[in-house]
């Protein structure tokens, strides 16, 4: 029997190759190709597996453990599913650890709860949990960076829950490269992901990403695991939002808002009230859009700044918005709605921190940017929703009933809408709109 060839990997990018190379071709970095360590294949052949009709699989759903959260068991589509594995990716201190010290504890009530901590000592976390109030008998910690260790000593404490914070900072004794490398990080997933499909605890890996998404674990990993959660929230700024990114046991993309302060995490349950709470009324530049963020409807303020620019090339700056489709936006205003930004600044933010990637914030985008440029401001009891073309063009979203409903619960008399929706419910007026050339009638004299 022959000997396999070698096999090297960038630890930053995990790009392959036959041989080593001083520099990566993908990602550019230097030095960062270590050898994949050789692995035992058997080639002999598998028995067979008698397959069976698609018409006789078993429909039952998954039983769930509910993690005493209810924004993060409806992110989930209903709670924790057993041998599943979860990824809670996010920047360094937006709240992971916290989150998961709090889910630990009221999970705990269910049984025990392993928190095996590789990134701080037991003290360091202990000292977390009496803080927040969730010291638990039922929580057992486990100070070890030795993924074989905590696999053992799950395997032998049997829980109902499994927390690796975090997967970047473990090691398998097996893999000759160092933590945080994506060789580590994919053996170190791949081992507790054969703990929970081997009829485990539902496992959660915490991985840490930069602003960019460039840190090699949690991307890796997205491929391996069930569920990958992205937390985000700026540190300086009290709300956290919480969004299911890939979820193979209900909807992807729903959302859960949560308020950090010195006990916690604590989920908010009217987002939309919470989003609006600080909203100058009769202000140019400000207009509420409604948009869908899972299965939820929310209120969301958009703010635009207009301002001559001194600078031959006048600055363009996004917040909370997809930078791409914001230049698409600002292009369809000069062309279609005779608005010249030719020559100022455009500065835009989504107010509370919050990202919308949907094209219903359109309308809004467009209404703020032109109250800004024209001085004037937008009826403080309107709210809009739709999508813009490259003609200028308003086109229907879907669940608008949903979206005027919570309009309308949130005081608003009034939504500005593509005209080919169907009929509001009562409650709510509504101000068709066909194209952007349109919006300047709703803007205050």
């Amino acid at each position: 029997m022959g000997r396999e060839s070698p096999v090297f990997e960038c630890t930053a990018c995990g790009q392959r190759s036959g041989k080593w190379l001083g520099r990566c071709p993908t990602c550019g970095g230097w030095n960062s190709f270590e050898q994949v360590p050789e692995r035992t294949r058997s080639r002999e052949s598998a028995p067979a597996v008698q397959p069976v009709p698609l018409s006789a699989a078993e429909l039952a759903d998954a039983p769930r453990t509910s993690t005493g959260i209810p924004g993060l068991d409806r992110v989930l589509g209903g709670g924790l599913v057993g041998g599943s594995v979860l990824l809670l990716a996010g920047e360094p201190g937006v709240g992971k650890s916290t989150l998961l010290l709090q889910v630990a504890a009221l999970v705990s009530e269910r049984g025990p709860v392993l928190y095996v901590s590789a990134e701080e000592s037991g003290r360091q976390v202990a000292l977390r949990a009496h803080r927040l109030g969730c010291v638990k008998d039922q929580v057992l910690l486990l100070a070890e960076p030795v993924v074989e260790s905590a696999v053992a000593t799950a395997a032998a404490v049997k829980p109902v829950l499994v927390i690796a914070d975090s997967v970047q900072t473990m090691l398998s004794e097996r893999v000759p490269a160092v933590p945080g490398s994506v060789t580590q990080v994919r053996e170190v997933a791949s081992q507790f992901l054969d703990l929970a499909k081997r009829g485990g605890p539902p496992v959660v890996l915490v991985g840490h990403v930069t602003k960019d998404g460039m840190v090699a674990g949690p991307k890796s990993l997205e491929h391996l695991v069930d569920v990958v959660l992205e937390f985000a929230g700026g540190v300086t700024h009290p709300h956290r939002t919480l969004r299911a990114t890939k979820n193979r046991f209900g909807p992807a993309m729903e959302l859960a808002l949560f308020a950090m302060g010195d006990a916690g995490l604590s989920e908010v349950t009217n987002p939309s009230a919470v989003l609006l709470a600080d909203r100058r009324v009769g202000a140019p530049g400000s207009a509420v859009a409604v948009v869908i963020e899972g299965t939820t409807p929310l209120l969301v303020e958009v703010q635009a700044l207009v301002s001559r620019s001194p600078l031959a090339n006048p600055r363009r700056v996004a917040q909370g918005v997809d930078s791409g489709r914001f230049a698409l936006l600002l292009a369809v205003l000069e062309k279609r709605a005779g608005v010249r930004l030719g020559d100022r600044d455009v500065f835009l933010n989504v107010v509370g921190g919050v990202a919308v990637d949907e094209p219903a914030l359109d309308l809004a985008v467009a209404a703020a940017i032109l109250s800004s440029a024209a001085e004037r401001a937008l009826p403080a009891d309107l709210a809009l929703f739709g999508e813009v073309g490259l003609l200028g063009e308003v086109r229907a979203v879907t669940r608008a009933q949903e979206r005027l409903r919570e309009a309308a619960a949130l005081g608003f008399a009034r939504c500005a809408l593509p005209a080919s929706s169907p009929a509001p419910p009562a409650g709510i007026a509504v101000v068709g709109i066909e194209s952007v050339s349109d919006l300047a009638t709703l803007l205050q004299r």
